[in-house]
């Protein structure tokens, strides 16, 4: 097997190319899963113990000097290629590739949209966040057992400071420094300690909506939120509230829009129930108004929440949410006509 290294070791030394076709060319013979330095890492398990040390450092020296050979290669070719490139400087500029714009910006603009027109306003916050804001404002006691239904990002240096774990700090800034009438959209960027796959991040994006003033109802809410689902996703659209629990709305739903994939008769996509849940929901706690300033006995208000990545999919059935961040442009440009 040494023999057979130092032949390939001569081999890469010498190697040359004329075009960044070749340079790939000699990667794929002699660095890709099928290639001979592969090859030699996979025979390695017949070398005698006492000769494993050795022979391992000789692939490794191999490796190390195809990696660095193929990539001067590339470089040179590159340089080749741009210095022969004859570039005409009278001529018009060459047209330069319009991009697009991020499916999730797509979406997030049309949600801000949607709320716009029913009088919202953009109201926008830090991402680097204290507790008060995203916890104890919003009705999370120290010890409250539903700190558990979000895993936070702590800066270790000062633990009273987070990676914002939902956008409802930007509600308790907003009620801290505004007396109602309030009515405001937040979106942005939030994090949470989880394992990322097809279905979960450790970032997404969020919109969260506040309404406070007087005599404010659940009527006002769910009329509201059923004027939005008709209009991301068509006129026919249908919603139902379930009862749920979130620390700072009281009562609390989480809302269903009939499936846009199958019109609500059942796919695999809504598990044929006919419904696929969007977003939370309710009136805002009392006691949320009265820690962010706000009389209680006077104002009332509702929230409502919702996942921008969780819309996207419901709009472009994209299965994995991972591609969201992984910008590769063919991804990219299936959403070049959405905007």
């Amino acid at each position: 097997m040494l023999d057979k290294i130092q032949q390939l070791l001569n081999e890469v030394n010498s190697l040359t190319a004329a075009s960044a076709d070749d340079v790939e060319a000699l990667r794929i013979r002699y660095l890709s899963k099928k290639g001979e330095v592969n090859q030699l890492m996979a025979d390695f398990r017949t070398v005698p113990a006492e000769m494993k040390k050795e022979i391992g450092m000789r692939i490794n020296e191999l490796k190390t000097r195809a990696t660095e050979r193929i990539a001067e290669l590339r470089d040179a070719v590159a340089t080749k290629e741009t210095a022969a490139d004859d570039v005409d400087l009278t001529r018009t500029p060459y047209p330069i590739a319009l991009g697009t714009r991020h499916p999730l910006t797509i979406v997030r603009n049309e949600i801000v949209d949607i709320f716009s027109r029913l009088g919202f306003t953009l109201a926008e916050g830090p991402e680097v966040e204290d507790d008060w804001h995203v916890y104890s404002s919003m009705n999370f006691a120290d010890d409250h057992p539903a700190r558990d239904m979000q895993d936070t990002f702590f800066v270790e240096a000062h633990p009273d400071i987070i990676l914002r774990s939902h956008t409802s700090s930007v509600q308790a800034r907003t009620m801290e420094r505004q007396q109602p009438p309030i009515r405001v959209i937040c979106p942005g960027r939030v994090y949470r300690n989880e394992a990322i796959s097809a279905r979960a991040h450790c970032f997404f994006h969020q919109v969260e909506g506040l309404y406070v003033d007087r005599d404010v109802s659940f009527k006002d809410l769910k009329q509201v939120l059923l004027l939005f689902a008709q209009e991301m996703f068509g006129k026919d659209t249908r919603i139902r509230l379930r009862p749920s629990y979130f620390p700072f709305t009281e009562p609390s739903a989480e809302m269903d829009i009939s499936c846009n994939i199958c019109g609500g008769t059942g796919c695999s996509f809504c598990k044929h129930t006919g419904w696929v849940e969007i977003l939370g929901c309710g009136m805002v706690d009392p006691a949320v108004l009265e820690a962010n300033g706000i009389d209680s006995s006077v104002y009332r208000g509702y929230a409502f929440g919702m996942g921008v990545e969780r819309i996207t999919n419901l709009k472009y059935q994209v299965k994995d949410l991972r591609m969201f961040s992984e910008n590769d442009v063919r991804f990219l440009e299936e959403f070049t006509a959405a905007h």
